[in-house]
């Protein structure tokens, strides 16, 4: 028998990504619009981000000096 917990995916909608990121709402969308920003779900008009992708995403932005070029 499967566990199905281990099979749940945390999906968050803009406004909970934007708080769990510390962005604004407006931020990401406009992420979405520029195609730098996390990577998103589209379910209908629904968008929705995967937590895991968040994490990826935010992993992504480390850096160790301002002087450094990304």
């Amino acid at each position: 028998m499967h566990d199905t917990a281990s099979h749940l995916r945390r999906m968050l909608r803009t406004e909970d990504a934007a708080s769990y990121t510390g962005l604004s709402a407006s931020t990401l969308t406009k992420l979405r619009l520029t195609g730098g920003g996390p990577e998103y779900i589209k379910l209908g008009k629904a968008v929705v981000y995967d937590l895991a992708d968040l994490d990826v995403w935010l992993s992504s932005k480390r850096r160790r000096s301002t002087s450094v070029a990304a």
